[in-house]
């Protein structure tokens, strides 16, 4: 048997469903001493990137894969020794063995005892598991008088040795009694192998049930962006495509080869909810809250799909089924430093305005900062992507995976229009829906548009359609 125990750390699947994850930074190395929760690694995955805390104590032992490697999840990236590592075993081996006795002494738990003599010493009462400790001149402590007994003499490792319950006390050596503390061992508890009755490290470690340790929540942290690399002459520059922006790839290619996407547009007066938004930001009811034009439209989109709830379904190839849902989680497509990534906010149909707000600037925030979790950017149902903050009119987006639609809001402009039969100067924006034609036949599609632009241009209607 050896003196160590290795434990393995797998890859775990930190979303829902993800198959691999590239290992970004080790935060130790072999020999480096861990405890439980401790954060060894940072990963990036497909959606997110995260920090992985390692569920045991112990010593490194072994890094499976270098830095910049993929990983399949449930390999495993890290072992650890949790068996005490190499100085508790030094500490160990530094007890003489029995052979190496000097001649005429028989050997304790802690050096040697006393020459022999013709004078008879009698078996100790040692008040706690701690008391009998070595001293420069005899190896162990005298007792004091009133621990005195009559008992038997003791010989050697043999010998018996109370505990304050007056029970047998198990023989172990010191780094072993060090490491049954550490492990939270009762030694009473611990069946012995060695000679005369002797616990062993081995021992110790056996009566240590290695149950399965759940692994910590992963903490979500922002990844640098992959290292670009520029030609020679300088004439080109190479990213790697990684992470979410590969993940991106391959789902828009798989969205636009697989659903048929039909795109609608409505331009719009917005006028009144541009007011309606000033008047918001001094209401008391969003105080400390993000008020902007995305919050009314927000809105708008989820009575729209109230309205008009066949919209809000997914097709299931596989078994040839339309699941329609009766919640809505509405995904807020957000570009960031690592890429587009689309958190939706969960169950968003049930929020009044004020939670929706606090909700949409929550997602907004972490977003920014690099803190979405796998789990945000899961079981979304329809989206908005809002490409007018970059000043664009419209677009024809393409449907987040297992969506039904999707809305893109154009720049809102000044713009000359017709108000009352003046032409006036008007704050106007184009929308434009696109949808997956298996499940949103044109009608359906033209319907949840226009409810959109109706209560935009007139923001009363929430208050009868919502």
């Amino acid at each position: 048997m050896t003196d160590t125990a290795a434990a393995e750390f797998k890859m775990p699947d930190v979303g829902e469903g993800l198959t691999e994850a590239e290992i970004l930074k080790w935060y130790v190395a072999v020999g480096d001493t861990v405890t439980d929760g401790q954060v060894v690694c940072e990963v990036e995955t497909a959606k997110a990137a995260v920090e992985l805390p390692i569920p045991f104590n112990g010593v490194v032992a072994e890094l499976r894969f270098p830095e910049g490697t993929t990983v399949d999840v449930g390999q495993v990236i890290i072992t650890v020794d949790v068996g005490g590592g190499a100085p508790a075993a030094q500490a160990e081996q530094s007890a003489p063995a029995e052979e190496d006795a000097p001649a005429g002494r028989q050997p304790v738990l802690v050096g040697y005892g006393v020459a022999e003599s013709s004078t008879k010493r009698r078996a100790r009462k040692v008040g706690s598991a701690d008391a009998a400790v070595a001293t420069p001149e005899t190896g162990v402590v005298p007792p004091r008088p009133a621990e005195r007994d009559n008992g038997p003499q003791q010989g050697g490792a043999q010998r018996e040795m109370l505990n304050g319950h007056g029970g047998e006390r198990p023989l172990a050596k010191p780094p072993v009694r060090k490491l049954a503390k550490d492990l939270g061992v009762d030694l009473a508890t611990v069946t012995p192998s060695g000679p005369d009755g002797i616990i062993t490290r081995e021992d110790v470690h056996a009566a240590v049930a290695p149950a399965p340790v759940a692994a910590p929540e992963p903490q979500v942290i922002e990844a640098p962006a992959p290292a670009p690399v520029v030609s020679g002459d300088a004439r080109e520059t190479r990213i790697p495509v990684k992470g979410v922006r590969k993940a991106t790839a391959q789902a828009m290619v798989t969205s636009a080869f697989t659903a048929p996407h039909v795109t609608e547009f409505v331009t719009v007066d917005v006028t009144r909810t541009m007011k309606l938004v000033e008047e918001l930001k001094q209401d008391r009811a969003f105080e400390g809250l993000r008020v902007n034009p995305l919050l009314l439209i927000s809105k708008a989109l989820l009575v729209a799909i109230r309205r008009n709830p066949d919209v809000n379904a997914a097709w299931d190839d596989a078994n040839q089924e339309i699941v329609q849902k009766h919640y809505v989680n509405l995904g807020i497509a957000a570009a960031t430093p690592r890429g587009l990534i689309v958190p939706n906010i969960k169950d968003a149909h049930a929020k009044t305005l004020p939670e929706l707000a606090g909700s949409l600037g929550e997602l907004v925030s972490t977003a920014r900062a690099g803190k979405t979790s796998p789990g945000d950017m899961q079981g979304g149902t329809v989206t908005i992507t809002n490409v007018g903050v970059f000043g664009i009119d419209t677009g024809t987006p393409i449907l987040n995976p297992g969506e039904s639609a999707i809305l893109a809001v154009g720049a809102i402009k000044l713009q000359p229009w017709v108000h009352k039969g003046k032409v006036k100067p008007r704050q106007v924006t184009t929308l434009a829906l696109s949808f997956d034609h298996r499940l949103v036949d044109g009608e359906l599609g033209s319907k949840v548009l226009a409810d959109v632009a109706a209560v935009l241009e007139r923001p009363k209607r929430l208050l009868t359609w919502a």
